[in-house]
């Protein structure tokens, strides 16, 4: 628990966990403000649960949400009126605590000298020299200067940003590179299905992120509040402004948790899970096991999403383990899909069809939940077939797996690099900004119509990293990505159905046919899952080793 006293009333503090709010309670604190909205973090619990856990050990808890790195002077208001409200001492809390400095320091300078402000933060830890320029700048950021400059910067230290990173190095030494991410830990996403199933412990998905950044890549530890690509800057928590020569955008995208009512205040209890979420795919793993009969749900939200087989993988795992162990006839399971396919590429259908048979599995297509009471166990979907009425039904669970909406991150939605549904607009081919030249994105924050997959982005980067290559040389675009996504669906223990393809749906198979034929069910598949794939990720991709992933060179039409 890392506490940073900024007065003797008012401390911040990085993400506060569950377990210790009992230390919170013991330092003395008599209330907590929260000051990040829920679902910007893949291991972050949601306000409602530390609310309750906060109440039960006698601390009030206010919510006084700020978009990651972009506090208006209208949250510098609430968080004043919040301050008023609840009894100090008081520990506010955001991602990194920056946010909650910021909001502190904004608020105290209509009464503190400056330089006061200043003292109190630095040494709380936190710099909030742009905090001031703001204030002096008359409430904006001036970005003509900026606080540090780099060859390359990249806003996103997950599998994108940093297998750009490092292919990059490998290209040239010498080039100075930043990332930008706020986040202290790095997850292997793709393995919270393997936790959820009972194979993988949660631990070893995670590692720090110190420990993954490429030595000599400077590591820059915030969230991003705004783009100002007419400037080449980058704006940040605390107001500080990074300036480049090339940019690249990997952020992710948001799990928009919030969009399905009662949602958040239930999950990880009364039977409601998500593999989307660190936290709680050991959960799925518990509820699993603990099932002996009743109704089971599992959830798919509108496209995209990314890894868009996740949320039937979690059925075919859970209802395996139900199979061996002699319960499925027990239980009742369906397959609720906002969308009217179980998968977008047709070759791999008839497989996971003999699996739906098998797991006797209802598919209710055109079921997009939009609200969750979890005392009543009560999912309720809103039913939009083609050529009928929307109407909404409710279905009684045991227990649901939920996937959650998903969207670009609230700064790029707002910011100018987006096209009009929030993404990234890219050349889908180079990945090139197609208003912005020095720009380039990659992973699921990007608009190219492929699939939002590790694999995904494990071509991507090397793509990014020689166009980037090309451009400092004064050279066109020289490599282009063809829109390759890999799924391994697991559909049992011990067998995976290994969907490969590219833009349009056309199979993209890495192996040949006699060794994995990706349309059937297969041992080797699995094994390449469950052992050869997180090394590579850990070892391979984000070390910059393009194995199966080197770029490939653009296509010249002949015009004759």
């Amino acid at each position: 628990m890392e506490i940073r006293k900024i007065t003797e009333k008012v401390s911040v503090s990085p993400q506060i966990a569950l377990p210790v709010l009992a230390e919170v309670k013991k330092a003395g604190f008599r209330a907590i403000i929260c000051n990040r909205p829920d679902g910007e973090g893949s291991d972050q619990p949601s306000f409602e649960e530390i609310r309750r856990a906060a109440e039960q050990l006698g601390i009030e808890a206010a919510y006084v949400p700020v978009q990651s790195g972009m506090v208006r002077d209208e949250d510098v208001e609430a968080f004043g009126a919040a301050l008023k409200k609840v009894p100090r001492p008081v520990l506010c809390y955001c991602r990194t605590g920056t946010r909650s400095a910021t909001l502190w320091s904004l608020h105290e300078a209509k009464k503190r000298p400056l330089p006061e402000i200043l003292a109190s933060t630095k040494a709380a830890g936190y710099d909030m020299t742009g905090v001031a320029r703001r204030i002096a700048n008359g409430g904006k950021t001036p970005t003509e200067t900026g606080d540090a400059k780099f060859d390359v910067v990249i806003v996103g230290g997950g599998a994108a940003g940093i297998a750009t990173a490092s292919s990059l190095q490998r290209r040239k030494p010498d080039l100075s590179i930043a990332i930008i991410d706020p986040s202290d830990v790095h997850y292997y996403q793709p393995g919270w299905t393997m936790v959820g199933g009972g194979i993988f412990r949660a631990e070893q998905t995670a590692k720090a992120m110190g420990s993954l950044i490429p030595r000599g890549v400077k590591w820059i530890m915030a969230a991003v509040a705004a783009f100002e690509p007419k400037n080449n800057a980058v704006i940040l928590d605390g107001c500080r402004v990074v300036t480049y020569d090339r940019l690249v955008v990997c952020p992710g995208l948001k799990l928009d948790w919030g969009v399905v009512e009662g949602l958040v205040e239930t999950l990880g209890r009364n039977g409601v899970t998500s593999n989307y979420r660190y936290d709680l795919a050991p959960y799925t793993w518990e509820l699993v096991q603990g099932m002996r009969g009743g109704t089971a749900l599992f959830t798919q939200p509108p496209m995209p999403i990314k890894c868009a087989g996740a949320p039937q993988k979690a059925m075919y795992l859970s209802a395996d383990h139900w199979y061996r162990t002699g319960r499925l006839k027990d239980i009742d399971i369906h397959f609720c899909n906002a969308g009217g396919v179980l998968f977008g590429v047709k070759d791999y259908v008839p497989a996971l069809m003999e699996y739906v048979k098998k797991y006797e599995v209802k598919l209710e297509f055109f079921h997009n939940l939009v609200a969750v009471d979890g005392p009543a166990k009560t999912a309720t979907f809103e039913v939009k077939e083609p050529g009928k009425e929307p109407r909404r039904v409710e279905m009684k669970f045991d227990m649901m797996h939920v996937c959650p909406p998903q969207t670009a991150p609230d700064f790029i939605r707002v910011s100018p690099l987006a096209d009009a549904a929030g993404w990234v607009d890219v050349d889908p081919a180079t990945l090139r900004h197609k208003t912005y030249e020095n720009i380039w994105s990659l992973g699921d924050v990007m608009n190219a119509p492929n699939a939002k997959t590790a694999a995904a982005a494990r071509k991507q980067a090397p793509t990014v990293a020689e166009n980037i290559m090309a451009d400092i040389e004064g050279r066109s675009p020289a490599a282009q990505y063809d829109g390759y996504g890999s799924c391994p669906l697991t559909v049992e223990r011990g067998k995976i159905v290994l969907a490969e393809f590219s833009y349009g749906g056309v199979l993209k198979p890495s192996f040949p046919k006699w060794l994995i034929d990706g349309t059937k069910p297969s041992r080797l598949a699995w094994f390449l899952k469950d052992k050869m794939l997180p090394p590579i990720y850990w070892y391979a991709m984000l070390k910059g080793k393009e194995w199966l992933a080197h770029p490939e060179p653009i296509k010249v039409v002949d015009a004759q």
